[in-house]
């Protein structure tokens, strides 16, 4: 995947608390317009916040990625996602701006994650989004992402997850396993099929 970013903008790398403080300021205006996402603020008591606070610091041990997209010194977007496990990369949260949507940029983002987790050893990288939003699950799609599962989640609703597997063998038996594709070859060696 060779998706460049449009000429004039650029990526930053973001320590956790500058990408919070972009989240902070731009999350809201951009996922809370028509949302109708299960705010977990107003229902938690005070003791159950603390305690996910504190879970919270345990997983900064697994690895973070947080990016900004910035067209001169102006904020354009972001991409925040971390380490599942020993294996898997979960693409968090990303967004353009909407004075920024329809250039490329998300796309070349989204290449620009695939690079970095194929370059610290991730296998698979995974993402989940409500089941409506094309403008962002057709682009995945497209660059190769599939989809493994559906989710009814009491946050967000019914989500969609999409994988993205390194090894184009995975991708087969993936491919095999939805019924699209007859075993073959190394694919019926590999899952021992006689």
């Amino acid at each position: 995947m060779d998706n460049k970013l449009p000429s004039g903008f650029r990526f930053a790398d973001l320590t956790r608390e500058e990408f919070r403080g972009h989240w902070d300021e731009w999350g809201p205006k951009v996922f809370n317009e028509q949302s109708t996402n299960l705010d977990l603020e107003k229902i938690l008591s005070e003791e159950e916040k603390a305690r996910v606070r504190d879970l919270r610091k345990n997983t900064s041990r697994l690895l973070n990625i947080s990016i900004g997209v910035f067209k001169g010194k102006q904020f354009c977007g972001w991409f925040g996602g971390d380490q599942c496990d020993h294996e898997t990369f979960y693409m968090r949260n990303s967004a353009v701006l909407p004075g920024f949507r329809r250039k490329g940029i998300y796309t070349a983002l989204m290449a620009e994650v695939l690079k970095r987790a194929k370059g610290l050893g991730f296998q698979v990288v995974l993402s989940r989004h409500i089941v409506t939003n094309n403008s962002i699950i057709i682009p995945k799609l497209k660059a190769g992402f599939i989809i493994t599962a559906l989710e009814l989640s009491d946050r967000f609703g019914t989500l969609v997850h999409l994988k993205y597997f390194f090894n184009q063998t995975r991708r087969e038996v993936m491919a095999y396993r939805s019924g699209s594709l007859k075993p073959g070859g190394q694919l019926k060696e590999v899952m021992n099929i006689l």
